[in-house]
């Protein structure tokens, strides 16, 4: 084996218990949670153990921090809200070495399930895209007032990459069985609903 594609082998058996940054101060209709890892190589973790409903976020051609915000069951990231995307954007140049020097910059974002990461041939920390049309762009101007309130609210918590991912898909089936069960009662039809959970 390379020695890159030990260290990523190393990266999914190894069972870690990992620290990443979390940030309560996003702004946001409805709930989200907002994290970020300490470095490429737990970068690489979050890649290997994002959900359906994380939104990832970039500055567009520099490096920077990978920084995603999870959104609740039953909503995509076409439901961001303008001012989420705001301070997402504001979050991710502030973590960019050249990004927050710059006065304006843009940032990329794009569901998790988007993100193309190839064993061979991309360093540590380095994505791509399946869907080039699947993502966003985003001009951002440096704002210092957004980045105080946020950074205000950091925190450095425990995280356990896989049981973290585990309960999010457990709590997703549970989600979408009660979905599938307000269904059937509006139409009337529990047994059938009973019928399907069988099966």
């Amino acid at each position: 084996l390379s020695p890159f594609i030990s260290q990523y082998l190393l990266l999914i058996f190894f069972d870690s218990i990992d620290m990443v940054f979390t940030y309560t101060a996003i702004r946001s209709p409805f709930p989200v949670t907002c994290y970020m890892g300490l470095d490429k190589f737990e970068n690489e973790q979050l890649i290997r153990t994002g959900v359906a409903s994380d939104v990832w976020f970039h500055v567009d051609s520099l490096s920077s921090a990978h920084v995603y915000v999870r959104l609740p069951l039953g909503y995509s990231w076409e439901d961001l809200a303008d001012e989420t995307v705001e301070d997402m954007c504001q979050l991710v140049k502030n973590n960019s070495i050249q990004g927050c020097k710059l006065a304006s910059c843009r940032v990329v974002y794009t569901p998790w399930a988007n993100l193309k990461k190839d064993l061979v041939g991309m360093d540590t920390g380095t994505v791509g895209f399946h869907d080039g049309k699947l993502r966003r762009l985003r001009r951002c101007d440096k704002n210092k007032d957004i980045v105080k309130r946020i950074e205000k609210s950091k925190k450095e918590v425990e995280w356990r990459y896989d049981d973290v991912k585990e309960k999010w898909v457990d709590d997703e089936r549970a989600w979408k069985k009660g979905e599938l069960k307000k269904k059937y009662q509006g139409d009337g039809d529990v047994q059938l609903f009973d019928a399907v959970e069988k099966q």
